[in-house]
């Protein structure tokens, strides 16, 4: 099922990275879901997995992550674990990942399941991810799995000159998923494709006030 969402979702849609296809081989989807789900976990669609989030599309996971362009030795900024599935994609690919959620529960199922995989090069961090990293790290990429309504400055700063930035931009219905570049000049701006993620909550995202803790 795995290697047929690859196919069908995936190559035939117009992901062309052999990495990215690889990476995505590696890391078993039904392990980020609840049991009750496990014959959905290859379907084209997005899945509840409580507390209002969601594990994105397989589709949007391969396209965010081949518009990013990770390279072997990047540190790479994710801002939203989630289930930890794009976390652990990620981690096949970049030398160090860096990963923020707001919510404790997610973040503590997440860092089980990445564990037990043996992924090492995974760091945590439960708190506001608009803000970025705590500390004075710098990041060749970054990759926000929440729309926002604008581009966190925060998230701006922590990007390397040369560095990208993907991220869905827009209102909480409705986003576009961009990809922002670091250039020695300033930053460029590119459109990729209509989208909707469930909000980035922050200081430099959406207000929190009746949102899940």
């Amino acid at each position: 099922m795995r290697h047929q969402m690859l196919r069908q979702q995936v190559i035939a849609r117009g992901v062309k990275s052999a990495q990215v296809v690889r990476a995505m081989a590696g890391v078993p989807r039904h392990y980020f879901v609840d049991a009750a789900l496990h014959s959905q976990a290859y379907a084209d669609s997005a899945l509840e997995v409580g507390a209002g989030q969601t594990i994105s599309q397989p589709y949007m996971v391969a396209l965010m992550t081949e518009r990013l362009d990770i390279h072997r030795d990047h540190q790479v900024l994710e801002i939203g674990t989630g289930t930890g599935y794009q976390t652990a994609i990620l981690a096949r690919l970049a030398h160090e990942v860096f990963t923020v959620e707001r919510l404790e529960s997610l973040s503590v199922a997440a860092q089980r399941r990445l564990r037990q995989m043996g992924l090492t090069n995974i760091h945590y961090r439960i708190g506001d991810g608009s803000m970025g990293w705590p500390g004075e790290l710098r990041f060749q990429r970054i990759l926000v799995t929440a729309g926002a309504p604008d581009y966190p400055v925060a998230l701006l700063r922590q990007l390397v000159i040369g560095g990208k930035l993907v991220i869905p931009i827009g209102d909480e219905s409705q986003q576009t998923l961009m990809v922002l570049e670091h250039t020695s000049s300033g930053f460029s701006r590119r459109e990729v494709i209509a989208c909707r993620f469930v909000p980035l909550v922050g200081q430099q995202g959406w207000p929190a006030l009746n949102r899940p803790r």
